[in-house]
């Protein structure tokens, strides 16, 4: 009985979030469980949603703000502007009125984001897009190589054969972001929080 009341607070509560968040393919996302962290399996595109398909690279973030960059050229953001914001982002954690995840979703800590270093990875592609695969079988995402945006000139840098992602947490002047190539997959920090880096996010 107790187990039936728990199923049923379960499935209420899972109503709940999405009658709150809408049933727009782009708002939501059933998302895949590694390592204990439910992960969404596209990236973040304009803020709110999540892009169409998983290989998509969607906007890069500058951390702590809800505007995204476009990923190619020429140079706009989400709100249609075309100049580059090149002051240093404040703040010690990425404020959740800046989140630019989708409803029921966030930026993931730098726990849960170093975590992804700890499964098996594999460079690949996704329908022609490169980048890499983390966890095993069914149990994993596809984060593309969308490269970056610089923190001064906002030149793109090594689309295609990088991946650079945001968490929201800093460490003293430097924030958390998860880098990889098609050799490796490393954690790091980085004074330059102006960076236009891909977001991916984890469930609340």
């Amino acid at each position: 009985m107790k187990n039936i009341i728990k199923i049923s607070l379960l499935i209420c509560i899972a109503s709940m979030v999405l009658s709150a968040c809408g049933q727009n393919p782009r708002t939501t996302d059933e998302g895949i469980v590694i390592n204990g962290v439910r992960w969404a399996t596209r990236n973040v595109d304009k803020p709110g949603t999540f892009t169409a398909k998983p290989e998509d690279a969607g906007m890069f973030y500058q951390w702590n703000r809800k505007v995204g960059w476009s990923v190619t050229d020429p140079l706009v953001n989400s709100d249609g502007g075309t100049t580059w914001n090149d002051s240093k982002p404040a703040g010690e954690s990425w404020r959740k009125e800046n989140d630019p995840c989708p409803c029921g979703w966030r930026v993931p800590t730098e726990t849960e984001l170093a975590s992804l270093n700890e499964v098996s990875s594999e460079w690949s592609e996704l329908n022609g897009k490169p980048g890499r695969f983390f966890g095993s079988g069914k149990q994993s995402i596809f984060l593309p190589a969308a490269g970056y945006r610089h923190c001064n000139s906002s030149a793109l840098i090594s689309v295609g054969t990088y991946g650079n992602y945001w968490s929201n947490r800093v460490n003293g002047t430097t924030a958390f972001y998860l880098d990889f190539y098609s050799e490796t997959v490393y954690p790091g920090f980085s004074m330059f929080r102006g960076y236009g880096r891909s977001l991916r996010c984890v469930s609340e």
